[in-house]
Parts: structure tokens; sequence; C-alpha cells
């Protein structure tokens, strides 16, 4: 009876989303199992399995980890996002970048180095023959 309460409580957690208002600057690691908001500045790692939205007065500069990332402010050093990147028109993104997808609207600046993991996808052996043929 009580692991079942258990269970559900942190299977919810994951969904709940953290906010980091403007004015506010954190200095140090953040691990969390929820998503962010983040409308201040953060200098260290942000590190989630959920989604994070950094706001157009959100400025990061260290690391992020996460699943989903949208920006509207201000990036600057290692980025990891296994889904999609979204950057809005006002994002300004520096450093090294790592992601699964990626989105760009016109006017984000995107001053990065960038891999996209899982692209490439194996020929079949009738691919291959008809390539070597």
């Amino acid at each position: 009876m009580f692991s079942e309460k258990k269970q559900t409580a942190s299977a919810d957690l994951s969904k709940e989303q953290n906010k980091i208002s403007q004015g506010t600057t954190i200095k140090g690691d953040i691990i969390a199992k929820g998503g962010f908001r983040i409308e201040g500045n953060i200098e260290g790692t942000v590190k989630t399995p959920g989604k994070v939205v950094v706001g157009r007065s959100g400025y990061i500069n260290g690391s992020l980890e996460c699943e989903n990332a949208d920006f509207e402010g201000k990036f600057n050093g290692k980025l990891n996002v296994s889904g999609t990147l979204t950057l809005r028109s006002t994002a300004h993104i520096e450093g090294d970048v790592v992601i699964g997808k990626l989105a760009v609207e016109p006017g984000a600046n995107f001053n990065a180095t960038c891999s996209m993991k899982g692209g490439v996808k194996s020929l079949s052996n009738d691919q291959k023959k008809e390539r070597t043929a």
C-alpha cells in the first residue's frame, strides 16, 4: 500500500518544473529529475532528464545536459541535448553542442561546434550491393 504511493510520487517528480527567476544567480551544480524554466543566471552544471526552457533573460555559463531544450536566452559552454534543441530568434549559443535534432528560427545566433548523434542510418545488404555495383 505504501510502496504504491511512493512509486507514483517519484514518477510525478519528473513532470515537475523548477523555476529560476530573473535576478537570481546560482553558482554550482544542479541535478534534478524535473524540467527547468530559467530566467536568471547559472554558472555551473545543470543535469536533468526533462526539458529545459531558457527565457530571454536567462543565461547559462557552464554545461547543460537534458532531453530537450528551448532557448530564447544565452548559453556559453558544453551543451548535450539527447532530443531536440530549439533556438528561438533571440537565442545566442556559443561552445560545444551535441544534439539529437536541431530547430533554428531566423535571427538566432549559433556559434558552436555541433555534432548530431543518431543521424546516421546503417545501410541494408541490398543497399550496399547497389552502391558497390
